[in-house]
């Protein structure tokens, strides 16, 4: 991930660059590897007990010294020209803008990156269907790919929407981290989208971490769109009822629920097709989609049970 920023830092006209790695409580191995990294630019690593990736994210804004800040998770790396590419559009306008990565997922052999893609194409179709240099506000903002993922704003907004960021969950690791923040940046300027700023993710490739992550992303989407007003609401609202009405029904008539989940990989594939996916990504969502389904449902219904029990514990 470094050796990739470098490259992309030395294509550009970016000047009195600075990097800053945040340590959230890794292993030795991993504590050694940081000590090693060598940048033709300044460099610091910070280390903090494990906090999670808000309080990381923080720790290192707060730590940086420059006006515009780029963020880079460490399944990322940042492709050679964007920054080149971010630095025109900087240099044509002469205002500080945000940047929100086109990110393309590395899939060679990995179903559940497939998966996720295809999850991620329905979700945001608007801009996934024709990729190209554009830019939302609020009126657009659920119907457009974003995270921080690998994203670049002005230090300051930045700093101020991540003071003002509430979550209905008490412990921030388990909160969704980003929408809320880029929500309240894109209520004052807008997002800015493009191929040129590009990234490569790098998804889960085995079963268990999959199935984990898929549990947490669960509890992140009824933190950052359980709201009046996104546009996921309403399917959240009717998600509960429904999935306790679902889960009734197969406790009392058991033989009739596992023949409907016998046909739920016929149904990810018809799917797949109807949506005119490539084979492979029809096969990921026969395979993987079902298994998905229920961890993601369960991590729903767990953000539920935190948000009530932050909101006892608040007193309101």
């Amino acid at each position: 991930m470094v050796d990739d920023l470098v490259t992309a830092v030395s294509r550009s006209s970016f000047e009195d660059v600075e990097l800053i790695v945040v340590d959230d409580g890794s292993d030795e191995p991993t504590q050694a590897a940081l000590g090693a990294l060598r940048a033709p630019f300044p460099l610091r690593v910070l280390r903090q007990e494990n906090s999670g990736r808000f309080a990381a994210r923080r720790a290192g804004i707060e730590a940086a010294t420059g006006d515009l800040v780029l963020l880079l998770d460490a399944r990322v790396s940042i492709e050679p020209e964007a920054l080149a590419f971010v630095a025109s559009q900087l240099e044509r306008t002469g205002s500080l803008p945000i940047w929100n990565a086109h990110v393309d997922m590395d899939l060679k052999g990995n179903p559940f990156g497939r998966f996720w893609r295809v999850i991620e194409f329905m979700a945001f179709r608007d801009y996934l269907g024709n990729p190209r240099t554009t830019s939302y506000g609020l009126e657009e903002f659920d119907r457009y790919p974003k995270g921080t993922t690998c994203f670049m704003a002005p230090r300051e907004p930045l700093l101020n929407a991540i003071a003002g960021f509430r979550s209905y969950y008490d412990d921030v690791r388990d909160a969704n981290d980003d929408t809320p923040i880029i929500r309240t940046l894109a209520a004052a300027q807008p997002i800015n989208i493009s191929p040129g700023f590009a990234c490569l993710y790098r998804p889960r490739e085995s079963l268990k971490p999959f199935v984990r992550h898929a549990f947490h992303r669960g509890g992140v989407f009824v933190d950052g769109y359980g709201r009046p007003g996104t546009r996921f609401f309403a399917v959240i609202v009717a998600f509960y009822p429904l999935s306790a009405a679902t889960l009734t029904l197969a406790v009392r008539r058991p033989l009739r629920a596992l023949a409907a989940a016998a046909t739920a990989p016929l149904a990810g594939a018809g799917l797949g097709a109807a949506l005119r996916r490539p084979r492979a990504d029809i096969a990921a969502l026969a395979m993987v989609g079902p298994l998905w389904l229920f961890a993601f449902a369960a991590g729903m219904w767990r953000g539920l049970g935190l948000a009530l029990k932050a909101r006892l514990r608040r007193g309101h």
